[in-house]
């Protein structure tokens, strides 16, 4: 900076430096540079001194930039004014009432420009404005049960990596958990396996709230619930607040539990896992909307026999009945498993097929013309060697006394061909 040197001498001295290595402020390895940057940099320095090497900024920098100053200022209104309007439907508005061209501004641009200036897009509410929250809870064990699920990533079971999802029951007025399982997958069929232990072991609740997924809005859980008096209740869409309860103990799950849990053998180990943090923390724990008190405590004031369930109105309850056709072979098929029905007689007829989720492992039946018929999974090389049967049907009886009926005679009648064949040689 300070040395006299003639061109020749400062080509040469730019040179020595470009070859030289230096460690960048905050690098963590070293680099070159080349001599036209050193050269650009030392001109600029001898130019505005310090300043002259600060980084200029774009003269043309900013957002939608062939747009005027009332076009972007109405922009801004209309995300003001309608936060949750879309900017697809701002554009097309304007362009459709002539106030801006077609091509004149990308949406990209325009949600730049909304960013910067920190109007993000609200999502619209049912009613129009942002409705008041309220703590809210029921006035007693049992009236009201929250279900969901929790996704776990970061888990491997049995050395493999897989995705774990924890179905959940909680009970309202005590923040009590009457159940919590483990699995692999969000089926509506391990929820109802979970719902049923639940359902026996507690009793049935006054109603379910529950989330807006799929696994919640089968038809098997809406008709289980109307055959046992249970009001099926199901969260707004885009409103997790509402559901607060279930959301923090899920929070409380987390950091108590699931984010240590690492690598496991199997679902089972997960499972005595879950178990035991709410028998040791959770459950014995005071609870802060509680007033203190732990939910064992609160839970326990529940009497032991209310909303108690036997056996037969559980079976009855989630027994669902489908029509299905009976194919030529005599297979039905249910959700994508072949099963057999021994009585070929209903081949290619339509059916009522059966099953409970009770015991989801119990095969499904055929009930026809009040008979439970009883369905087996197909044994394709057992069926090789196996004795075909009839496909009449049942037998049917026969008359007592022999039946006029000979299309041979008739025939003949009606061609003229002479006297009847019974009357040849005695013959009939």
């Amino acid at each position: 900076m300070h040395r006299v040197l003639t061109h020749g001498q400062l080509a040469a001295a730019l040179r020595a430096l470009s070859e030289q290595r230096f460690r960048p402020p905050g690098a963590h390895s070293t680099r070159t540079y080349s001599v036209p940057t050193l050269e650009r940099w030392l001109y600029a320095y001898r130019s505005a001194g310090l300043d002259g090497l600060r980084p200029q900024p774009r003269s043309d920098r900013g957002f939608a930039q062939d747009l005027s100053e009332e076009l972007r200022t109405l922009l801004l209104d209309i995300r003001r004014e309608h936060p949750d309007a879309s900017v697809p439907l701002i554009l097309k508005t304007l362009v459709d009432e002539g106030r801006l061209e077609a091509t004149q501004v990308s949406e990209p641009t325009v949600r730049r420009l909304y960013a910067a200036h920190g109007l993000r897009r609200r999502a619209a509410r049912a009613e129009g404005e942002p409705k008041t929250r309220l703590r809210w809870q029921v006035e007693r064990p049992g009236a009201l049960w929250h279900g969901d699920v929790c996704h776990v990533t970061g888990c491997t079971v049995g050395g493999k990596a897989m995705p774990l999802r924890i179905h959940g029951l909680l009970d309202d007025a005590s923040r009590y958990v009457v159940a919590l399982e483990a699995h692999t997958t969000e089926k509506e069929i391990d929820m109802l396996a979970m719902t049923v232990d639940a359902l026996r072991r507690h009793g049935k609740p006054d109603a379910l709230y529950l989330d807006n997924g799929s696994t919640y809005r089968g038809d098997v859980l809406k008709t289980a619930c109307a055959r046992l008096g249970i009001t099926l209740l199901h969260a707004k869409p885009y409103d997790p607040e509402a559901r607060g309860k279930m959301e923090r103990f899920w929070r409380t799950l987390r950091e108590g539990c699931l984010t240590y849990l690492g690598a496991v053998a199997s679902l089972v180990d997960i499972n005595t896992t879950l178990r035991a943090f709410l028998d040791r923390r959770y459950h014995p724990a005071p609870h802060a909307g509680l007033l203190g008190q732990t939910p064992a405590k609160v839970y326990a004031a529940r009497p032991a026999a209310e909303g108690s369930v036997d056996e037969k109105a559980l079976r009855v309850a989630l027994t669902e009945r489908t029509r299905r056709r009976v194919s030529g072979d005599n297979i039905v098929s249910v959700d994508g498993v072949a099963w057999q029905l021994d009585q070929g007689y209903l081949a290619g007829q339509i059916v009522s097929v059966a099953r409970c989720f009770v015991a989801p492992d119990e095969p499904p039946w055929v009930e026809h013309e009040g008979k439970r018929l009883v369905l087996h999974p197909v044994d394709p090389q057992r069926n090789a060697r196996r004795k075909r049967l009839p496909c009449g049907g049942p037998a049917v009886n026969k008359p007592t006394r022999p039946v006029d009926f000979n299309p041979a005679r008739t025939l003949g009648r009606s061609m003229g061909t002479g006297a009847d064949t019974s009357e040849r040689g005695g013959e009939t």
